[in-house]
């Protein structure tokens, strides 16, 4: 029998290993800070939790093929990661400049995402982006002091309205500050090989699957099931790892969870555009000379012709109405909050005249804000 290192011996490697540990940990929060600069700059958040699954999952596969416990691996990896998160997060708040912090709705690679990082990538300061599952989870966070602004969607040229985010705007006391138009180029995403006739299920937010409605007629075959995010049902195509399911989302997704574009530009020939607003707590001025909206929300008196006044009242001040919504009143069958986009400043003397003249032939009428009006789309 080989005689045996000494203890001390074993000791001293071991505490060797433990220095090499330590300066690589050291190494990795180093990138942390490089990261948070990064992503402040481009505009992404900080955190993506389902990006972090997949992270642990490949861990605990790297743990198992050298015979570590993958579950133990995974627990001090999560460790880690809330380590760099959290070193992130203080080197924000170290930063002479305070990053604006911006909600959206979905994950990283999600429309809304892409729109957030096209509207404030490059600002001074920086851009700390969060992503959440709802609409209400990002006005929540906004009420509570955690953002300073939301961009929610609101409408689409070829799907409609997003109620969801009327719903919320009739709720809450939130402020319209700006709005943002961008062009959507849908792809259909499977795994890598993945042949169109053999689909059998397509994953994608409702909205989503409704711009892509003729797309999806044509291929009968493939069933088309709801997610909360384009973005998420192209992770959970490349989780799922079944050729049979794909996802419409972005090529910004395709490329983020390796997947394969199989069907390129699914929505309508002659272009799909997404309009979003941008909402505070509080309102910011508008330069005079810049061309403005002004939106307001309003429950008619329930008589005939009312809605007809309204519209009669306001083309008479030469305001012009750019959208008229309607939406349901919970608790109260058959009766419609409307919602109307016009164009010009609330302080104007045509807006300040119609609103007099209108609020005779309303129960109640607040103006949810005065923004600069989006001229181009953005692609």
């Amino acid at each position: 029998m080989a005689d045996l290192p000494d203890l001390e011996t074993l000791r001293v490697a071991i505490e060797r290993i433990d220095a090499e540990i330590l300066d690589a940990l050291r190494r990795r929060m180093d990138l942390a800070d490089d990261i948070a600069r990064t992503k402040l700059a481009a505009a992404s958040p900080l955190r993506d939790p389902r990006r972090e699954d997949l992270v642990l999952r490949k861990v605990r596969e790297a743990a198992a093929t050298q015979g570590l416990d993958p579950h133990e691996i995974e627990r001090i990896y999560r460790l880690i990661m809330e380590m760099s998160v959290s070193r992130q997060q203080s080197l924000v708040q170290r930063l002479d400049t305070t990053p604006l912090r911006v909600g959206y709705p979905g994950i990283e690679g999600s429309y809304s995402h892409l729109a957030a990082r096209d509207r404030y990538a490059g600002r001074p300061g920086g851009i700390l982006l969060t992503g959440f599952e709802t609409g209400r989870e990002v006005l929540d966070s906004l009420r509570r002091g955690e953002l300073d602004l939301a961009l929610l969607p609101l409408e689409n040229t070829s799907a409609g309205s997003v109620h969801e985010t009327y719903n919320l705007l009739a709720e809450g006391n939130f402020v319209i500050i700006g709005e943002l138009v961008t062009q959507v180029d849908h792809r259909l995403l499977g795994l890598p090989g993945a042949r169109l006739e053999d689909l059998r299920t397509v994953l994608s937010h409702p909205q989503a699957l409704a711009q892509c409605e003729a797309f999806l007629r044509k291929v009968p075959w493939i069933r088309a099931l709801p997610e909360f995010d384009t973005s998420g049902a192209a992770l959970k195509v490349r989780e799922h790892n079944d050729p049979t399911m794909a996802a419409i989302a972005s090529e910004s997704a395709a490329q983020r969870f390796g997947l394969q574009v199989l069907v390129r530009d699914i929505q309508p020939a002659a272009g799909d555009y997404t309009r979003f607003v941008e909402l505070a707590r509080e309102a910011t001025p508008v330069p005079p000379d810049v061309p403005c909206k002004t939106t307001l929300t309003v429950v008619l008196e329930h008589r005939p012709g009312t809605l007809g006044q309204v519209l009669t009242a306001l083309a008479q001040r030469g305001v012009n109405v750019a959208k008229l919504e309607a939406r349901p009143i919970p608790g109260a069958p058959w009766q419609y909050r409307f919602f109307f986009d016009l164009e010009g400043h609330a302080a104007s003397a045509p807006l300040v005249a119609a609103l007099g003249d209108l609020e005779p032939l309303t129960s109640s009428m607040r103006v949810l804000g005065t923004y600069p009006r989006a001229e181009e789309p953005h692609g």
